[in-house]
């Protein structure tokens, strides 16, 4: 470990000395994408089809109340399409959505309470929008499935997380009509936002140090001479200062570690709570057993590290997979390689603290958002290469900055965590977020580690960018075949089930 810590002191010396010396820019320019937009607390087991669907149904009936439609609406119809239709069951997608029309966010929902009110509007079959006007709600006929049908409208291609909301009065006439799209990381887009290229986050934000690819981001952080992690606290810094004029550093510090809290709550639940998964595989709870063994064997096994390392990933997915309090990172199917590297950098890597893991989170974020905002972070889209592959070369890139490494071994970093995940498929057996899901979390944290080592112990320029194994990434998701895209139609999820 000692041998990747020995790159740290004096770059991160120059980190320190920018924080107050380094000159300010001469013009401010847009960002889209903030660090607490790509790390969002939600719940399990999916980002997309569990955190962007219930995000999407709360936004509609929010919307039915503003336009004062909410107190004539007696009938509700929901269509999901394309991933969301072929997954949706396995993936939670059904109850996110009961969920949402309820008033419930994927923040604030309550787990523990979830089966219950779920249970009450099968039973009852009615439902009370935003927990005011109650109508009648057969599940069966008001959320239909269409499985045979990819998108919305048959006649554009979209996005393959399509879902339509329809609301009608007493006479049967329509109220009011969306279609929202869920892109992945719990981040949702309406048709109309679609069409207009938005993200749907609101106004444009302005920050002091915009970047729109890796090369960018070095020449700005080169021409200012700052570390990736002190160009995206300053950028977090600008969103704050509408809202809040002071403290704006105190607050984006405290809002990472919040965001930390939250992942190492989920890991502590996920090394205790043993049993059998939901949702019909009968899949063993395994990282409690892993973390006993670990516990009782010590530290003599010189790879212990790495077992450590898996236990945290599996920990995590196995909670989401539950259905628990997760964060997406950048989504919940991915959601175990970020804290995992984090648990890694501070339990094994000596000299690790507090700074170090804000260094991590905001130069993991700046890694995300490059491939957010240049390809996709959706399994639907572009398999399992723009999550687990997407998380990977995130926490690789923000080991290195924890470290004190260099920029341009935070890009080098990024770039081989990406560039052995291409190609991977997102084949979901049964439509759950379990099988290869856990595991691939657990590999994806190794590669993660590997990759910053890599990096940091390479003097030479490298032959391949971040922007283009990110530009590849994309590209070969687009060439990937629909059925090996978060459908269960194909790979594991069609072989296993043969067997």
């Amino acid at each position: 470990m000692n041998q990747v810590a020995e790159y740290s002191t004096a770059e991160h010396a120059n980190a320190v000395q920018c924080n107050t010396a380094a000159p300010q820019p001469a013009t401010i320019q847009i960002m889209k994408t903030s660090l607490f937009e790509l790390f969002k607390i939600g719940i399990g087991p999916s980002s997309s089809h569990t955190v962007g669907p219930m995000r999407a149904a709360l936004r509609f009936v929010r919307q039915l109340e503003a336009d004062a439609l909410l107190g004539n609406v007696c009938r509700l119809r929901i269509d999901l399409y394309g991933s969301l239709a072929l997954t949706g069951r396995g993936h939670g997608t059904d109850r996110a959505v009961l969920l949402g029309l309820l008033g419930e966010a994927p923040d604030t929902v309550d787990p523990a309470s979830i089966d219950t009110r779920l249970a009450a509007i099968q039973s009852t079959g009615r439902i009370a929008l935003l927990g005011k006007r109650e109508i009648a709600f057969a599940v069966p006929s008001a959320l239909l499935f269409h499985t045979g049908q990819m998108y919305p409208d048959p006649e554009v291609v979209s996005h393959p997380n399509g879902l339509r909301f329809s609301a009608f009065d007493a006479a049967g006439q329509p109220l009011l009509q969306s279609v929202f799209y869920s892109i992945g990381g719990g981040f949702i887009v309406s048709e109309e936002e679609r069409l207009a290229g938005s993200i749907g986050s609101g106004p444009q934000r302005t920050v002091p140090y915009p970047f729109a690819s890796a090369a960018e981001l070095l020449a700005t952080a080169a021409a200012h001479q700052l570390p990736i992690w002190q160009l995206m606290l300053r950028n977090e810094c600008a969103l704050l200062e509408a809202h809040y004029p002071s403290d704006t550093e105190k607050r984006v510090r405290d809002g990472i570690l919040r965001l930390w809290q939250a992942m190492q709550q989920c890991t502590e639940r996920g090394m205790q709570i043993e049993g059998i998964l939901p949702g019909g595989l009968n899949v063993r709870r395994r990282a409690p057993h892993l973390a006993k063994r670990l516990q009782t064997q010590g530290s003599k096994d010189p790879l212990a590290p790495l077992d450590w390392i898996t236990v945290y990933a599996m920990a995590v997915n196995e909670e989401n997979a539950a259905g628990g309090r997760v964060v997406t990172a950048p989504t919940n199917g991915a959601a175990g390689v970020v804290p995992a590297v984090a648990h890694y950098y501070l339990h094994f890597v000596d000299g690790a603290d507090t700074e170090g893991i804000v260094r991590y989170f905001l130069t993991a974020a700046a890694i995300g958002i490059l491939y957010k905002e240049n390809a996709s972070i959706s399994g639907a889209e572009v398999g399992c290469q723009g999550e687990v592959g997407v998380a990977c070369s995130m926490a690789a890139g923000g080991l290195v900055a924890a470290l004190g490494g260099t920029n341009g071994q935070v890009e080098h970093a990024a770039e081989v965590a990406m560039e052995h995940n291409l190609g991977m498929t997102c084949d979901p057996i049964g439509g759950l977020v379990q099988i290869p899901c856990i595991e691939r979390n657990a590999m994806g944290a190794v590669k993660a580690v590997n990759a910053c080592r890599i990096a940091m112990h390479e003097s030479e320029a490298h032959k391949v960018s971040l922007d283009q194994v990110i530009h590849t990434m994309y590209q070969t998701g687009l060439d990937m075949q629909s059925r090996y895209k978060e459908t269960s139609l194909a790979g594991l999820a069609l072989n296993v089930i043969e067997c």
